[in-house]
């Protein structure tokens, strides 16, 4: 009799300690508008807004034997490809989802606003002509790259009422639509490091892609053009917190955008290969020649850690 009771106590004790507190809908008082983790899911989800990235094993100029540069684009459009581009902001400044924003939401948001400690994503320009990072742009000048403020010539309205033509100039800000970012263009270095018998590879830069565009302003279509470089290896402490969609259709396993790059979960093309001539594969191939190339660097990066070691 004693145990029975006991374990009823026991019972009536644990459901009281670990019952969810749920919010009625009536109460006013403590519903400010802003919806509470325990309405978006039946649990409370641990953020990772304090996770750290998964530093690179040291790697020394002596151990590397071999080494070779390659950049890729990623295409947006492709379904696998979907979780950078997902969800659209509609050009809104605000977030769409509470738990995952877009690739280039998330860089330019780091770009602009930076993290809780007030430190800033460095941005480089000049994307087009040097993926080196030389020209390091200011808070300001990325903000008037992205959002440049137009002006032009009008008459006063004023001054119609009076009767006379007089021209003022209107300057008139405008936003970056970032939903027209539909490629990333990746800088990344393979080698093979004989202390550790490993063939690796590790993404210098990134760069977004949009659609370039005409003196007229509109866009020519299959045209892509990068806007700006991030350095990878920092952008990593803003990526490694941004959640992304589970392609699996996994909710309760969410991975990140530096989950995606460092296991290569994402497809791609090679443009171009470090060589002496310093071009794109497009500058001397075009069409199905160009995807045949891009297929033959990437069959001889497989080739030459094969060959490394004999059977």
């Amino acid at each position: 009799m004693k145990t029975k009771f006991l374990l009823i106590l026991t019972f009536i004790f644990s459901t009281f300690s670990f019952s969810q507190e749920v919010l009625s809908p009536n109460d006013e008082d403590n519903y400010n508008g802003v919806p509470t983790e325990e309405m978006r899911d039946v649990y409370k989800k641990n953020k990772h807004q304090t996770k750290k990235i998964q530093e690179y094993p040291h790697l020394r100029q002596a151990d590397v034997m071999w080494s070779r540069k390659i950049w890729r684009e990623i295409d947006l459009r492709q379904k696998i490809n979907h979780p950078f581009y997902y969800p659209m902001n509609n050009g809104k400044q605000t977030d769409v989802t509470d738990d995952r924003k877009s690739l280039i939401d998330v860089i330019f948001h780091a770009a602009t606003e930076g993290d809780d400690d007030g430190n800033t994503l460095r941005v480089y320009g000049d994307a087009i002509n040097d993926d080196e990072f030389r020209k390091r742009l200011s808070v300001e000048e990325f903000k008037q790259l992205m959002e440049p403020t137009t002006t032009e010539t009008v008459l006063d309205d004023e001054a119609l009422k009076r009767g006379e033509e007089i021209l003022i100039e209107v300057s008139t800000p405008t936003s970056f639509d970032r939903n027209s970012v539909l490629k990333w263009r990746v800088k990344e270095q393979w080698f093979f490091d004989k202390q550790r018998s490993v063939m690796d590879v590790r993404i210098l830069g990134l760069a977004p892609m949009a659609e370039d565009k005409d003196k007229d302003g509109r866009k020519i279509a299959g045209q892509f053009k990068e806007l700006f470089w991030v350095y990878f290896p920092e952008a990593r402490n803003f990526l490694i917190n941004a959640e992304v969609f589970n392609l699996v259709k996994n909710d309760a396993e969410r991975r990140t955008y530096d989950d995606i790059f460092m296991k290569r979960m994402f497809s791609s093309t090679i443009v171009k290969e470090s060589t002496v001539y310093d071009r794109n594969v497009s500058d001397f191939m075009v069409g199905l020649d160009a995807l045949l190339e891009a297929e033959r660097i990437k069959e001889e990066l497989f080739n030459f850690e094969h060959d490394l070691w004999e059977y």
